[in-house]
């Protein structure tokens, strides 16, 4: 009853965190123990009293601050001067502008949103299909959750006790580069003959404009050192250095390039807040629900169970791809990654696979649900911006889906492109 309640819920459009709430409520009244009602409220705000949860908003904040200064068009132009010569130009900017804009945002939906209503115009006025713009835009925001800072890996550090977030930042560093290497190979080979020109614009351009683009584009491209460098030094906190990158973003859009206006600054905080509190709700909701599982033995249960039928590592990390593969299909990354990582996690251990290694999938793997239908986020923000239908737009995406699953694989059975980095920097 309680799966029916909960499956109900979410088909009629009820949001997740409340279809979860109501699961519970009825399991707590129609249980053995009524009189712990009064714990789902408490135990959801005790899912919310920590301090690195204090990152999620602040990165938001600084994503939103990024896209109203100035910024996002600057990491265009700079990224249209590094690889904006070569075959498939344009496509190529669109990537690893994506890229750059992950290490400073680290939403793959505000990338889609920033980048998408620059990039998908000008690459169908360049020739190329507005359906496969679209699906390139969506596909390559991918990479936003994943390379540092990154909202997801704070929150599953969260669920996974012992897991390090700057071991997890380091450990997304090269599954991020490689993923756009692996879509900027594929645009390269079956996307050059749609660009109507050999060159890009940016090749006509005198050195001393280009290099006045790469220099005008250095700062933005510098926060994600810094926030990821002073947590590695043990300088500051996630959340701390979250509110270094809201003051830095602030610094850049006010004072150095003058693009953010003061009477702009209060819809940007109530746009945090509003999507900061989608995010927080969810977590709340999941808090009490993984409570409700612990104080019942449920991951225990699973474990042992688990345990009993597989005894291979790959073996159970490729049950754990097809699983997940499949939830991300109907259920947002976060909310899927609050329910299952407090079961998976622990047979992760439990069969010595690397905690950071097996993050790294677990979150790789649930964002490319942002890109697969019903409930792939990106492809909507995509489809709003090209308006060409999101079945038209999920046929135009499956290449790169594809695409991804290879990286995925890639990831999980050569573990060493995910640990080799937060190794050597001693995590």
């Amino acid at each position: 009853m309680i799966v029916v309640i909960l499956v109900a819920a979410l088909a009629i459009g009820v949001p997740v965190a409340f279809s979860i709430v109501a699961a519970l409520l009825y399991f707590m009244a129609v249980g053995e123990m009524p009189y712990m009602l009064r714990l789902v409220p408490t135990q959801m705000f005790s899912g919310l009293d920590s301090f690195p949860l204090l990152a999620i908003p602040l990165f938001v904040l600084a994503g939103e601050v990024m896209n109203a200064s100035g910024i996002t068009t600057r990491i265009i132009a700079f990224a249209m001067v590094l690889v904006g010569w070569c075959r498939a130009g344009l496509a190529l900017v669109n990537i690893w502008a994506s890229v750059i804009f992950a290490g400073l945002s680290g939403s793959a939906v505000a990338d889609t949103s920033a980048i998408g209503r620059v990039f998908i115009p000008q690459m169908n006025a360049r020739g190329y299909p507005l359906d496969f713009a679209a699906a390139l835009t969506a596909a390559s925001s991918v990479i936003g959750p994943i390379i540092p800072p990154s909202i997801p890996v704070i929150i599953y550090a969260l669920i996974a006790s012992g897991v390090s977030v700057p071991a997890l930042f380091l450990a997304g560093v090269v599954p991020g580069v490689l993923l756009a290497v692996f879509l900027s190979v594929y645009v390269m080979i079956f996307a050059g003959r749609y660009e109507a020109d050999a060159a890009p614009e940016v090749a006509e351009e005198p050195r001393k404009s280009r290099l006045w683009t790469v220099l005008d584009g250095i700062l933005p491209v510098l926060m994600p050192i810094f926030v990821v460098g002073t947590i590695l030094l043990g300088v500051v906190t996630p959340t701390e250095a979250a509110a270094f990158a809201v003051a830095y973003a602030l610094i850049l859009g006010m004072i150095v390039y003058r693009e953010l206006p003061v009477t702009s600054l209060p819809a940007i905080f109530s746009r945090s807040m509003v999507d900061s509190s989608i995010i927080l709700i969810i977590i709340a909701a999941v808090a009490a629900g993984n409570w409700l599982m612990t104080y019942n033995r449920i991951p225990n249960l699973i474990t042992d169970f688990t345990l009993a039928f597989v005894d291979s590592q790959w073996t159970f990390l490729l049950a754990v791809i097809v699983l997940l593969l499949i939830v991300g299909l109907f259920l947002e990354g976060i909310a899927a990654m609050l329910v299952l990582v407090p079961i998976l996690h622990p047979i992760a251990v439990s069969l010595g696979i690397d905690p950071v290694h097996f993050g790294i999938v677990v979150i790789f793997n649930l964002m490319i649900g942002l890109i697969t239908p019903p409930m792939g986020l990106c492809l909507f923000v995509a489809d709003s911006i090209a308006n060409v239908g999101i079945g038209k737009l999920s046929r135009a995406v499956l290449p790169f889906f594809l695409v991804q699953v290879v990286v995925l694989l890639i990831l999980a059975f050569v573990p060493d492109t995910v640990t080799l980095l937060p190794r050597l920097f001693g995590f």
